[in-house]
């Protein structure tokens, strides 16, 4: 028998259940295109390539520390020699090559970005207005701990570390959907109960003025 029932939020509070409450799939969520399948590794090649680059890049500032600049410049220089080799040697070989003018970054990919900053921009105005305070505590929490951990660890391995989190945990996410969707609604109740119970045994209590009516003149 399952350890939960899968219709126990949605009888409670009307909502599906589901992580923040959304009632989509987590690829429609994740935006439904190619960074919602690199994300979940629907493309496993080129999810596990970038993985695997963002793992070298890591590797080669931190344990090698190599300087940023001399990187840039070599891996420069790799590129350029490589396009050369390969445009002479096209021109004794009947290779087809692309014309550099062609090889440009679609204008699709700013909109994108665009709209992902302006959602994180709004739900940023969101969640700081108050109107969840559970939402509100748990973003403050959060960011408390990261700037501890700042304290640490260098900043190229929190980035490593959310690269590394954002390579495996939607992936692993999908896999244990149910089972994950439990834990939290299970404790979302229990921080729901805290809440009120400090609300009431704390906040309330605490001494207010009488507002004074302004008189009219």
């Amino acid at each position: 028998m399952p350890i939960y029932t899968s219709s126990e939020a949605e009888e409670s509070n009307g909502h599906s259940g589901k992580f923040f409450g959304r009632d989509r799939s987590l690829h429609a969520t994740l935006g439904g295109g190619q960074v919602a399948d690199i994300l979940l590794w629907r493309n496993k090649s080129l999810s596990a390539a970038l993985l695997l680059g963002f793992t070298m890049i890591w590797f080669l500032f931190e344990v090698v520390e190599y300087n940023f600049v001399s990187l840039v410049c070599h891996v420069t220089i790799l590129v350029m020699l490589m396009v050369f080799i390969t445009y002479t040697a096209a021109r004794f070989t009947d290779w087809d090559l692309p014309d550099f003018h062609e090889i440009t970054i679609q204008e699709s990919v700013f909109r994108w970005l665009y709209r992902k900053l302006n959602f994180i921009l709004i739900r940023f105005y969101e969640i700081s207005s108050g109107e969840n305070l559970i939402q509100f505590f748990l973003v403050i929490v959060a960011l408390w701990i990261t700037s501890v951990a700042g304290n640490y660890f260098s900043s190229l391995n929190l980035l490593f570390f959310c690269v590394i989190c954002l390579g495996t945990l939607p992936a692993l996410y999908e896999e244990y959907e149910k089972e994950v969707d439990h834990l939290i609604r299970k404790g979302k109740k229990d921080a729901t109960k805290m809440m009120k119970k400090f609300d009431s045994e704390v906040l309330r209590k605490i001494p207010r003025g009488q507002v004074k009516e302004k008189k009219r003149k």
